[in-house]
């Protein structure tokens, strides 16, 4: 090789010397890579604390506890409290080499603490990695997790899957912002419309711990309420929380806080943002760079420093309950965080849940509403339209609507927008015997018959045509729409009003906001958009159907769905009108005529109470084959307070259907026995079920069984 070639060619692999310097340069830093070997075979422990406690990331109840593992020397520094690890988990006694207890695979999980000595008398295995340095699990979020795990029969490693999203190393290399100081205290503004609404900001930016049950009043000022709640609280130097159900409800907190209190005071957790600026927020969050947290139903575990307020909205919504196991409710989470911290609580709707009557009438919370003259001034008119009233109506007949809806719609229009709301997306509806409401269903696998586009009548289980159907129960030979789809509806009041634009708000495309120009904007439950300056009238369609659902919380949640549509339109004195087609004597009707969610919880919990039904007492979910139920009922030791319901079979999932969470497998027979004890022992119910739940699963019982606490449809 030339000289010229030895100083200044390229080398074997056709590189120029500076990369090979760099590339030698490189593998001298990864000489000590952090997570080999695994095993730290032979390495010397730390000299202080040897010992990790880890909680291991399985999920299984019969797991639910602490292992602990040998901290090497060279990860002594960065095995901390909290932070994320990996372990080998799952070698046998047998399997030990120097005093190390090796194999097994690995697992991620989180050290809880480190140890001079370990109740474990065997060798342990070594920490095999230190994922990252950033403590993500501090004591008041595991303190938090298992609280709520032990309330909901879960495991810890469950409750903190939800409790800590998914790592990004991009974003724990980033540094978050330096925290702002205290903003002043925020004036009332509309929260002088309620009897305490002023004193409660008060109190809140005093550094207070108040606690109300705050009943809003209709229209769109109830983010900006939120808003004031936060800022008072960031003013006597604590942090706060805000849970609402969605994300378009968590856009305008949003907006409301950045108005008040300008940019850099909060942070925005939704699932709409991305994992990594999801994680992003909420690290900065953690390390104490931001106060004030809104966002979904993950939310409700952000690890706020000095937690001085936790807020829900709308607690009545079922996106507040967590899918995943163990399935807890924000309300109770938020409730637990509320009596751990010892901070301010308030729970806002437009509507009123039972459990929130429940806080109140216990005394445990304080009601925060408007007086009356307030409430007549904020709400809408509203009328109501019969079965007798619908019978007498040639144009319902013909055309589903009564002519007070016609009459509604049309005088709308002349103002602005018309909101109609359907108990039902797409097109296809249900049908039912016109005479006595009796579903029509498949006279081969009892399926219900739905009616296609061309009219045609076909079974939504099995597929199967029919065309001489009667029912029978009264033998009438004449159909009607269960419901009708939003999709129908749209296209049936854009023939009647050709020159009106006509919207659509649902599943598939949910709309946020519309113009106040006159339109009429068709959406399902829980997807309406909000009308610039309020919607001129509302009609609330079906009424009967979501009344008649065979729920406990039928007319609860028939009541909350309609109070939201109503509060989107103009108050009475600006003409606003709300036509619901529903029984005028049902009491979730009466109580929307009158504005009056609070008194139809109050009655309701009184009922309950008298039944023995939630929220009054504690009630679990056992569902599985008739066998595994059998089989769970027979080896659980339960309180002595506790009653059995049942078994009682569970409705077969059909295939392709979609499945509720906790249903059975499409095709399958389950069964469901609910157990329900009196108050102040839901705490010994858990506790019973979770340890016969974990025997099970550790002697491996092929059985699946199912138990869910506080499950929200009981029938």
């Amino acid at each position: 090789m030339s000289s010229e070639n030895g100083q200044g060619g390229e080398g074997a692999e056709g590189a120029p010397p500076e990369q090979l310097a760099l590339i030698r340069e490189s593998v001298r830093k990864a000489k000590g890579p952090r997570a080999k070997p695994r095993t730290w075979r032979g390495a010397a422990l730390a000299k202080e604390r040897p010992v990790a406690r880890v909680l291991v990331d399985k999920g299984v109840l019969h797991l639910d506890r602490y292992f602990d593992y040998a901290v090497p020397e060279e990860l002594d520094a960065e095995a901390q409290p909290g932070v994320r690890v990996r372990v080998r988990f799952g070698a046998g006694r047998h399997r030990v080499r120097e005093g190390r207890r090796e194999g097994g695979g690995l697992v991620d999980g989180f050290l809880i603490e480190r140890r001079d000595e370990s109740d474990y008398a065997g060798p342990l295995a070594a920490l095999a990695q230190v994922v990252s340095p950033e403590p993500v699990l501090g004591e008041e979020l595991l303190g938090l997790a298992r609280a709520v795990a032990d309330r909901y029969a879960g495991s810890l490693a469950d409750v903190l899957q939800l409790a800590v999203p998914p790592r990004s190393a991009r974003a724990e290399q980033r540094p978050s912002p330096a925290p702002l100081p205290p903003p002043g205290a925020p004036e009332p503004g509309t929260w002088t419309r309620y009897e305490r609404g002023a004193a409660f900001l008060t109190a809140l930016a005093s550094g207070g711990a108040p606690r109300a049950v705050w009943h809003a009043l209709p229209g769109p000022e109830w983010s900006e309420e939120l808003a004031r709640a936060v800022a008072a609280t960031l003013a006597s130097g604590r942090g706060a929380l805000v849970v609402v159900p969605d994300g378009r409800a968590a856009a305008r907190v949003d907006a409301a806080l950045t108005s008040l209190l300008g940019e850099g005071r909060h942070a925005l957790l939704t699932a709409d943002a991305g994992p990594e600026k999801r994680y992003r927020e909420w690290l900065a969050v953690r390390r104490g760079s931001v106060r004030a947290v809104v966002g979904t139903r993950a939310a409700m575990f952000a690890p706020v420093r000095d937690l001085g307020l936790v807020a829900l909205w709308d607690d009545g919504d079922d996106s507040h309950s967590e899918l995943h196991a163990p399935q807890p409710h924000a309300r109770e989470v938020l409730l637990l965080r509320a009596a751990q911290d010892k901070c301010a609580f308030l729970l806002g709707s437009w509507s009123c849940t039972v459990e929130a009557a429940q806080l109140v009438e216990t005394g445990w919370a304080r009601p925060l509403v408007a007086g009356r003259e307030q409430v007549r001034a904020a709400a809408p008119l509203v009328r109501t339209v019969g079965d007798q009233d619908l019978a007498r109506d040639e144009a319902a007949r013909a055309a589903r609507l009564p002519t007070l809806a016609w009459q509604a719609v049309r005088e709308g229009l002349r103002h602005g927008p018309v909101l109609v709301q359907v108990p039902r997306r797409g097109y296809v509806p249900r049908m039912a015997c016109a005479r006595c409401r009796e579903p029509a269903r498949c006279r081969h696998c009892a399926g219900p018959l739905e009616a296609q586009d061309a009219g045609a009548l076909r079974c939504g289980w099995c597929g199967r045509g029919e065309e001489s159907w009667h029912c029978p129960e009264c033998g009438s030979f004449r159909l009607r729409a269960q419901v009708v789809g939003a999709r129908r509806t749209a296209e049936e009041l854009g023939r009647a009003f050709p020159a009106v634009p006509v919207r659509t708000s649902g599943r598939e495309h949910v709309l946020d906001t519309v113009p106040g120009t006159p339109a009429l904007v068709v959406s399902t439950p829980g997807a309406e958009p909000v009308a610039e300056g309020g919607y001129a009238a509302a009609l609330l369609l079906d009424g009967w159907a979501m009344v008649g659902r065979p729920d406990l919380r039928a007319g609860e949640d028939a009541l909350r769905r309609w109070i939201a549509a109503g509060a989107l339109v103009r108050p009475q004195g600006a003409g606003g009108t709300v036509v619901v087609v529903a029984e005028p004597t049902l009491r979730p009707v009466q109580a929307l005529v009158r504005w009056d969610p609070v008194g139809h919880a109050v009655r309701e919990l009184a009922e309950r109470a008298e039944l023995g039904f939630p929220p009054v007492s504690r009630m679990a979910a056992v569902s599985g084959t008739a066998e595994a139920v059998t089989e769970f009922l027979g080896m659980v030791e339960l309180p002595q307070e506790a009653e059995v319901l049942g078994p009682v079979p569970v409705p077969v999932a059909a295939p392709g259907r979609p499945r509720r969470p906790g249903a059975p497998p499409p095709g399958e027979q389950w069964e469901r026995a609910l157990i329900r004890v009196p108050p102040g022992r839901g705490a010994a119910l858990a506790a019973a079920l979770k340890a016969t739940q974990a025997a099970r699963m550790a002697r491996g019982s092929g059985a699946l069984v199912r138990v869910r606490i506080d499950p929200p449809d009981i029938g």
